[in-house]
Formats: structure tokens, C-alpha cells, sequence
């Protein structure tokens, strides 16, 4: 599948701060210009959640994470650090494999980050869900009782 443009730190930076402000993802792509699933899918690869759909009744948030994990903000530091001590001239040949290493994991990093937050807006949806089961089946036991 092509790739297209790729995105630029401002539109990244923008991006976050519009996804901050809780601002619709339908919003944010006509804002950056660019399209919606291209909005949501860098949303997702950035750990950032869309909780639903459309202006003003659907706002876009994050999950509050585990203390434990990296932020969104760190893993690219960590990418840049790495990449920036690969460019040092004479490196050891460990060392470039110890840097090459790291690189792959912020990679992977985002990845299952990414997913883990999918995961978190999918179980957080059920549970919702299960909630409004719960009060339907009560709404009909008291009015068929």
C-alpha cells in the first residue's frame, strides 16, 4: 500500500495540542488539511484516542495510562537520541547494534502502544455498553411488572 506525505513536526505538534483541546478528529482533519483516516490512523500510531465521532458531542481524549509506561512524548526522544548518537563517527560495533536495538524497540514501542490504548477505548466501550444493557433490561422488567 503507498504512503503518502509523510507529516511534518509542526503538524504532529498541532495535532496533539487539537487532540489536548479535545477537538473532534473530523475537525482536526479540516483544520491540518488532511484526510480523516490519515488524521485517525497517526492518532493511533501517536497513542492518542478517538473516543467518537463528530463535532460537538463526540470529543477526542487519551486514556490515562500506567505510571510505569512511556509517554507519547518520550519514545521520540528516545528515537531521536539513539539516531543522533548513530551519527557519531568510530562507533563500536556493539554499540551501533546496542543503538539499532533501541531504535527498534521505540518502533515496537509505538506499535503495541498504540494497540494497548485501542484496547483500553474498546474495554472502556464495553463496559459502557454492558451499563446500558443492564438499565434497558431494567426499563422493561418494570414496565412489563
Amino acid at each position: 500500500m503507498p504512503k503518502g506525505k509523510p507529516w511534518t513536526r509542526v503538524q504532529e505538534k498541532k495535532l496533539q495540542g487539537l487532540v489536548k483541546a479535545k477537538v473532534s478528529s473530523e475537525t482536526i482533519a479540516r483544520e491540518l488539511e488532511i484526510s480523516l483516516g490519515s488524521v485517525r490512523q497517526k492518532m493511533r500510531r501517536l497513542g492518542l484516542e478517538v473516543v467518537g465521532h463528530g463535532d460537538l458531542q463526540n470529543p477526542t481524549t487519551t486514556h490515562d495510562l500506567p505510571k510505569d509506561l512511556f509517554t507519547v512524548e518520550q519514545v521520540p526522544l528516545f528515537l531521536a537520541r539513539a539516531v543522533k548518537s548513530l551519527e557519531q563517527p568510530g562507533l563500536e560495533k556493539g554499540e551501533v547494534l546496542r543503538l539499532r536495538s533501541l531504535v527498534q524497540a521505540c518502533r515496537v514501542y509505538q506499535d503495541k502502544f498504540a494497540e494497548y490504548v485501542n484496547y483500553r477505548r474498546i474495554e472502556s466501550d464495553l463496559v459502557e455498553l454492558r451499563k446500558e444493557v443492564a438499565a434497558l433490561r431494567a426499563r422493561a422488567e418494570n414496565a412489563t411488572g
